[in-house]
C-alpha cells in the first residue's frame, strides 16, 4: 500500500473516532476502538515520517501534493466543522502517544466556535506535545515548511480554479434570476484564468483534467471556458478576443439550465417532448443573453443561439438562411464536445481520450470545422496533459507535454514502478513504446496521483 492510501486511510480513521466522540463519551467502548484504530494506522506510518503534515485548502482536504477531492465530499461536513474552529492544518510528530490522539480529539469534539483562542495554546495546556493544530502557515520546523512549500503551487491553482467556478456560479445564477450581473467582477475573474493560462497553462489543463471526474454542473462550464481561453489564445486571438470567448463559453449553455436541471440530470432515457424542450434550449439562452447586451457584449449571446448549428449547418436551431457560424461558436462547439465527453455523466458510460479523438475526428466537417478541430487536437493532444497512462511496457506515466507534430506521441513522466522512473518523448520511440490506455485518477490510477 502506497503512502498516499495509508494517509487516506488515516483521515478516515480520525473522522470516524471524531464522530464517535461527539455521539458517545470518551469512556465508551465504541469511541475506544475507533481511537486505537486510529492510532495504529498514525503509528505505522509515523515510524517512517518525523511529520505527517494534513491541511484543508479551501474546502478540500489535502497531503504533499496529493488533493483528496473525493475523500472531502465525503467529510464535508466536518471539514466544515474544524474550520469554524480555525484549523486548517494538524500536525501529527513521530512521538505520538495514544493518550495524546485520545485528548486531541476529545478536544475537538468539545471545542466550541469562534472562540477566539489559539488552538495550538489549548493543546498546549492540556499537554499534548506531538500534534499540533491552527491555521496554515508556514511552521518552526524544517519538514513542515518543506511540506507547506510542496502544496503551495497546487493550493494556488486548486483555490484559482475553485474561486472562478464560485465567481462563475454566482454571476449564471443572476442571469437565471434575470438579476443584475457583476460584469466587473466577472472580468477580473476571468482575466485571472486567462492570464495564468498563459504562464502556467500545464497546471490549470492539469487540473482541469482532473475535475472533469467531478459531477458539479459548473465545472463542466468552467472547463469549456478555460480550454475555449486556451484555444483562441493558441490560435493566435487578441488577449481582449480571447478575453471575450472565454466569457462566451461560461454562458453558453445558459438556456439549457434555464428550462430544468431536472430533464439534465434524469437517469432514463429523454422523451420526444423533453429532447424538444433542450433543443430549443440555444434560442432561449440567445433571448436571455440579448438583455444582457449592454454589461457583455453582443458575442455570449450569438455563441448561446449558434453553438449547436454545426458547421455544416445540419444542428439546431434551424436558420432561414444560411450563414456560417461565427468563429468563437465553431471554438466553444469543439471545447463544450470534448469537455462533455470527458466529464462522467449519468445517461453515458466514461469516454477515454482516444476514443473522444476518434469520435469528434468522424465528425470533422459535418459537426466541426474540419482546420479548427485538426488545430484543436494538436494543441491538446489525444493524451491530455496530467492524464495518468498506461504504456505499452506496463509502467505507468503522467502526460506532461503535447507534441503537436505526433498527436498521439505526447512527452510523459514514468512514475511507477520507482526504479524504473524517467522522463520519455514517446515521439523518439514510437516504433518500441506507446500509451495503450488511460488509467481512471478516482479507480485504478489513485495509487498513482500523489506522485505527479
Amino acid at each position: 500500500m502506497g503512502r498516499v492510501e495509508k494517509v487516506e486511510i488515516i483521515i478516515r480513521n480520525i473522522i470516524s473516532s471524531l464522530q464517535m466522540a461527539k455521539l458517545y463519551s470518551s469512556a465508551h467502548p465504541i469511541f475506544k476502538n475507533s481511537l486505537t484504530k486510529a492510532y495504529e494506522s498514525l503509528r505505522s506510518i509515523l515510524e517512517d515520517m518525523t511529520e505527517l503534515i494534513i491541511g484543508i485548502i479551501g474546502n478540500e482536504l489535502a497531503f504533499e501534493k496529493e488533493i483528496f477531492f473525493e475523500l472531502s465530499r465525503m467529510a464535508e461536513p466536518m471539514i466544515a466543522y474544524l474550520k469554524e474552529r480555525g484549523i486548517e492544518r494538524i500536525v501529527f510528530h513521530s512521538g505520538l502517544q495514544e493518550q495524546e490522539l485520545e485528548k486531541f480529539i476529545a478536544f475537538l469534539s468539545e471545542y466550541p466556535q469562534d472562540t477566539g483562542k489559539d488552538p495550538q495554546e489549548i493543546l498546549t495546556s492540556l499537554g499534548i506535545r506531538n500534534i499540533s493544530a491552527g491555521k496554515i502557515k508556514v511552521g518552526s520546523s524544517k519538514a513542515e515548511a518543506e511540506a507547506l512549500r510542496g502544496t503551495a503551487q497546487i493550493i494556488n491553482y486548486l483555490d484559482l480554479y475553485n474561486n472562478y467556478q464560485g465567481n462563475v456560479s454566482q454571476s449564471i445564477e443572476n442571469v437565471l434570476d434575470n438579476e443584475t450581473v457583476d460584469y466587473l467582477a466577472l472580468r477580473l475573474g476571468v482575466t485571472s484564468i486567462m492570464e495564468n493560462l498563459i504562464l502556467r497553462h500545464q497546471e490549470l489543463l492539469k487540473l482541469a483534467t482532473i475535475k472533469r471526474y467531478d459531477l458539479n454542473t459548473f465545472v463542466h462550464i468552467v472547463n469549456v471556458s478555460i480550454l475555449a481561453m486556451y484555444f483562441s489564445s493558441k490560435l493566435g486571438f487578441s488577449r481582449d478576443n480571447v478575453l471575450t470567448i472565454g466569457i462566451a463559453g461560461l454562458f453558453h449553455d445558459i438556456g439549457k439550465l434555464y428550462i430544468s436541471r431536472k430533464i439534465i440530470g434524469k437517469q432514463d432515457k429523454l422523451t420526444g417532448e423533453e429532447f424538444e424542450k433542450i433543443k430549443n434550449h440555444a434560442l432561449l439562452g440567445a433571448e436571455i443573453l440579448l438583455k444582457y447586451v449592454n454589461a457583455m457584449g453582443i458575442l455570449p449571446a450569438v455563441v448561446a443561439f449558434e453553438h449547436h448549428l454545426k458547421y455544416d449547418l445540419s444542428g439546431y436551431p434551424r436558420l432561414a438562411f444560411a450563414q456560417k457560424p461565427h468563429i468563437a461558436s465553431l471554438i466553444i462547439s469543439i471545447c463544450d464536445v470534448y469537455d462533455a465527453l470527458s466529464q462522467r455523466r449519468s445517461y453515458k458510460s466514461e469516454y477515454p481520450p482516444n476514443r473522444i479523438y476518434d469520435f469528434m475526428i468522424k465528425e470533422k466537417g459535418r459537426y466541426f470545422d474540419p482546420v479548427l478541430l485538426e488545430r484543436f487536437f494538436k494543441i491538446t493532444g489525444v493524451w491530455p496533459i496530467g492524464t495518468i497512462v498506461l504504456l505499452s511496457d506496463s509502467r505507468v506515466a503522467v502526460v506532461r507535454q503535447e507534441n503537436e507534430e505526433e498527436i498521439f506521441c505526447p512527452k510523459v513522466e514514468v512514475i511507477h514502478p520507482a526504479d524504473r522512473q524517467e522522463l520519455i518523448d514517446l515521439r523518439q520511440q514510437k516504433e518500441s513504446l506507446k500509451i495503450e490506455r488511460a488509467l481512471n485518477p478516482f479507480t485504478e490510477a489513485k495509487p498513482y496521483l500523489a506522485l505527479i
